[in-house]
């Protein structure tokens, strides 16, 4: 039986994009009708439409499509969520592992649409400043915790690859608001992310 991989894209920004990224090739001294390439700007229009997809995609909703009430007041942390984004400065990618946890205030929500909720906003062109609070605030707003951290580490390509070319340099941003603004709660949220449990 043959494979088939179904995808599905806007054939109208496909179109566009394609057209943009094959006069990009040209323009870089590159060949567009050369065999290797021929294809080349439809798939980097496909691929971009996959990496910026948070556009499209809501992540209050996300929460709410799996809020239950409890009577439940400890914290709740999902950590190590891969992510991978495209920095809005050069368009080059970066990537790490977000921590995010939060004290529910008679609210839960799916662990599952944590992670989901990292991806709308990675999924965008973006700073790591930003996609840290972008994350804290959609937690907030949605389900009204006590408090909602959120640390992620990430390598940038922007850095490794051009410009200062620093392969090994991570970097680390950090949101805290409520129970977490306190010492005592951050301690625990931090030590219980740089800890192996598993």
């Amino acid at each position: 039986m043959a494979y088939k991989k179904i995808e599905q894209y806007d054939e109208e920004i496909t179109a566009a994009l394609t057209g943009n990224y094959r006069q990009s090739l040209d323009l870089l001294g590159e060949d567009p009708a050369r065999e290797g390439l021929v294809k080349t700007p439809e798939r980097v229009a496909k691929a971009m439409q996959f990496l910026t997809q948070g556009y499209g995609m809501d992540a209050h909703a996300i929460l709410n499509s799996a809020k239950f009430h409890e009577d439940v007041s400890e914290m709740i942390l999902v950590k190590d969520i891969e992510l991978y984004s495209l920095c809005e400065h050069h368009m080059l990618p970066f990537f790490g592992k977000a921590h995010v946890a939060y004290i529910p205030n008679g609210w839960i929500t799916g662990l599952s649409k944590i992670a989901r909720v990292v991806d709308v906003y990675s999924r965008r062109l973006q700073v790591q400043e930003r996609l840290t609070t972008e994350i804290l605030h959609a937690i907030k707003e949605t389900l009204q915790p006590l408090g909602v951290a959120v640390v992620i580490e990430a390598s940038h390509l922007c850095m490794m690859m051009r410009g200062v070319q620093k392969q090994n340099s991570v970097t680390t941003t950090s949101a805290f608001w409520g129970e977490f603004e306190k010492n005592e709660t951050r301690s625990e949220f931090t030590k219980l992310i740089s800890s192996n449990l598993h």
